[in-house]
């Protein structure tokens, strides 16, 4: 054990022996609250640990996260260290309906909030196409064997600080999805707050073996054990993403469609909000 872990207990709020050394780093707290929001590492993830820590989370209660900046030059991390966390209680994402979630920014996809009929429906049935003004529902779950979402996200994880100066993150929450809301993290915040974000993304962990792997300012990076192997398949699935992250389509592919089959086969889903 090195000084390091003392932090890490203080964040955990519990005795905490990870069997492992941390690089340098720090805690976050709110600019409200005493009770520190993350730990934060003062370098790039070294190679392996992320692995070694997502491997140690059911006795430890720390999920890792692999954290990066808005402005990789930039003095203050943007949003781990510049004070841009708004942390929500860890039972608030519990508090909603995932589906009736996507149903509704749906909606607003299609039209504004009151899901009146934008005056561009013709283009919009275009680009929604084969769904339109129609929510197919939510994507039939996939089986996902034993261990397979775990070792996806831990390859991934791998991937991504290989290519990218990333910094290790440790939140002490149940998943992911949790990390994020119990951090505070604000990414969507022009398209909803982190609760109902989260709401989505703890619903994939139960559906698809999805897990949070990467977060930026307004970026997000998941593993995906069993992706899609078909159109058919992929469709009612980017129908979830659209309605989750519209930029997706609307500022990216162009349509839904063209969104579907790049999921096809594909065991990372990335998101990003304007």
């Amino acid at each position: 054990m090195t000084e390091h872990l003392d932090l890490v207990a203080a964040l955990a709020a519990l005795p905490v022996d990870l069997s492992v050394d941390l690089p340098p780093g720090r805690t976050v707290t709110a600019d409200d609250g005493p009770e520190p929001l993350l730990w934060i590492s003062d370098a790039p993830a070294p190679a392996g640990l992320w692995r070694q820590l997502h491997r140690a989370h059911p006795q430890t209660g720390l999920w890792p996260l692999l954290l990066t900046p808005l402005d990789p030059a930039g003095p203050d991390y943007r949003p781990w260290l510049s004070g841009e966390l708004y942390p929500v209680d860890a039972a608030v994402p519990d508090l909603y309906d995932p589906a009736a979630l996507l149903a509704t920014w749906w909606k607003q996809v299609d039209g504004d909030e009151d899901g009146e009929v934008s005056e561009d429906a013709g283009i919009l049935d275009e680009t929604l196409a084969p769904y339109g003004r129609t929510w197919p529902g939510p994507a039939p779950a996939t089986t996902v064997p034993d261990g397979a979402a775990g070792t996806e996200a831990r390859e991934l994880a791998e991937v991504l600080r290989s290519v990218k100066d990333a910094r290790l993150g440790l939140v002490r929450a149940d998943s992911g999805a949790q990390a994020l809301a119990v951090c505070g993290w604000s990414g969507p915040t022009n398209h909803d707050d982190i609760a109902r974000i989260a709401t989505v993304l703890a619903d994939w962990e139960r559906r698809f073996g999805a897990q949070v792997v990467e977060v930026g300012f307004d970026t997000l990076e998941l593993s995906v054990p069993v992706p899609p192997a078909t159109l058919a398949e992929a469709l009612p699935l980017a129908a979830e993403h659209t309605a989750f992250c519209p930029d997706l389509v609307f500022q990216g592919s162009g349509s839904l469609t063209a969104y579907a089959e790049g999921l096809v086969g594909a065991h990372q889903w990335s998101f990003w909000w304007d």
